[in-house]
């Protein structure tokens, strides 16, 4: 596989995110947060906060950062590097790129975590 078409440019409102799943290398499905900052960049990073385990893409965009919606944690879209407790560890992130108007999602590069120590 390669990067995955996801959604349109025009899908998402900057300061907003959906949740997707998509099928991993093996076939088994990867839940992942596309948000679209409020500067208008998407991004892509695992819909699973690494602290309450609930979906981060219903939770707040605000600037460059996402808010999980049950314990309040921030994560930096671009990184997925905690900015806020109770969370300390990263999430994964994946690269995300156009072709057009379309947005591509690549699940095969191995899912990025920056770490926080």
């Amino acid at each position: 596989m390669t990067a995955q078409v996801v959604a349109s440019k025009e899908d998402l409102e900057p300061g907003e995110a959906m949740r997707l799943e998509l099928d991993g290398v093996d076939g088994s499905p990867v839940e992942i947060a596309l948000a679209r900052s409020e500067d208008g960049d998407y991004y892509a990073l695992s819909d699973i906060c690494s602290h309450g385990q609930v979906s981060l893409s219903e939770g707040e965009v605000e600037g460059a950062t996402i808010e999980c919606w049950l314990h309040g944690s921030t994560f930096d879209l671009s990184t997925g590097r905690p900015l806020s407790l109770p969370a300390t560890r990263p999430v994964p992130t994946y690269p995300v790129s156009y072709d057009g108007d379309r947005v591509l999602v690549d699940i095969d590069v191995a899912a990025t975590t920056e770490s926080t120590t």
